[in-house]
């Protein structure tokens, strides 16, 4: 094959390459595998030029997503409540995961129900920008629980 894709037929290994020399261009093997293989003149460096700028416009349209974390206690207060639900909500907005953990301390122990209580608050005041993904579930002394944002918002 030519530079411009076009059938240039069968030729022998030294007939293509001196026809990519009087061109001024690279033969590339395309499809090794074939019988005969296919190879195309180019110019291999901007071949390559061009296969790197695809990979990084590829990557930089690709969304990273982290996972943020919130903490808080049993016994939290609400205003403390409220500003942990506003940095839970600019994490969503922002497309990140949230991580919600929730520290039981002492005898907080016996009274899980609370606990459960106040995650399903937050889950409530959080459900327009993200869902669900795991919990809340207790791990040791504490409780957490995983949200994933919206991916149409």
């Amino acid at each position: 094959m030519d530079s411009d894709g076009e059938q240039v037929g069968i030729k022998s290994r030294n007939e293509a390459m001196d026809l990519a020399v009087e061109q001024d261009l690279d033969l590339v093997e395309v499809a090794p595998q074939a019988d005969p293989p296919v190879c195309k003149l180019m110019d291999y460096g901007k071949y390559k030029y061009e296969q790197a700028k695809k990979r990084q416009r590829a990557k930089k349209k690709q969304n990273v997503m982290k996972v943020k974390e919130v903490q808080m206690g049993v016994k939290i207060e609400e205003h403390d409540f409220n500003v942990k639900l506003k940095q839970a909500r600019r994490f969503l907005n922002d497309k990140n995961k949230v991580k919600v953990r929730l520290k039981f301390r002492g005898r907080e122990m016996m009274h899980k129900e609370l606990g459960y209580e106040l995650m399903d608050r937050l889950k409530e005041e959080t459900k327009d920008l993200g869902t669900v993904e795991s919990g809340p579930t207790m791990e040791g002394r504490d409780m957490l629980m995983h949200i994933t944002p919206d991916s149409e918002k």
